[in-house]
């Protein structure tokens, strides 16, 4: 016999949910995000690519969280973090050492990618780093950046795509253009990185490394620009 579910009991659990602070962690590799969230224990994996980024980013703003957490990867995280940014969902980039040494406190030592979006949910909810919003020029100029980007990645997609049906005598000519496409890509990926560093969080990490005795502004910038971290 199937249980009844009473309608009175479904809104009770839907004011529940409702009402429950969330915290969001976001395992970020080349090709995957896995997201997890708590306290609900939901978790799930798109692409790291711009459409799935523009879904996933429209998720997160319906789900309102208090935080989000993704760790520095080398950069793959770079798309991710400016869309976030922009959506205004409040957003940090934490350094692996520090998450690494959070997952030991709590006893997890082997992870895997699913279970890394776990703990930096976790991370989130225990440690509530502290996110630094753009200012609204900032805001609006990664907006475009990010739009540029959207575009070139659309474009070398298609190049890529119209390769394989032209004639031999046309390959030279589309694949000078794919490599020229590429390097603007390149281009907007460091155009992100150098903005995001300009923000708010980027002065006041420099602020705090121009503190330590030796480290002025040149070092202070090369450390921003090669371990932003």
């Amino acid at each position: 016999m199937r249980a009844r579910i009473l309608p009175g009991r479904v809104r009770c659990t839907e004011y529940l949910l409702s009402s429950l602070t969330l915290f969001v962690g976001i395992d970020v590799s080349k090709d995957t995000l896995d997201v997890a969230v708590r306290p609900t224990a939901e978790t799930w994996q798109v692409a790291n690519e711009t459409a799935d980024i523009g879904t996933l980013v429209a998720q997160l703003e319906a789900m309102a969280p208090a935080l989000v957490v993704l760790e520095a990867t080398g950069g793959f995280e770079r798309p991710l973090l400016a869309a976030l940014a922009v959506a205004t969902i409040p957003v940090v980039r934490a350094h692996p050492r520090q998450v690494r040494a959070f997952a030991q406190a709590i006893g997890i030592l082997a992870t895997t990618a699913r279970m890394d979006a776990r703990v930096l949910a976790h991370f989130a909810e225990a440690v509530k780093p502290v996110p630094r919003a753009l200012p609204d020029a900032a805001t609006q100029e990664l907006r475009a950046v990010l739009l540029r980007r959207r575009q070139v990645v659309d474009m070398l997609t298609a190049e890529r795509n119209r390769l394989g049906t032209v004639p031999a005598r046309l390959h030279q000519a589309m694949q000078q253009h794919i490599a020229w496409l590429e390097g603007q890509l390149t281009s907007l990926d460091d155009d992100l990185t150098h903005m995001i560093q300009r923000s708010a969080g980027g002065q006041a990490t420099a602020a705090v490394l121009q503190s330590i005795p030796g480290v002025g502004p040149g070092l202070s910038r090369t450390l921003l620009a090669q371990v932003p971290e």
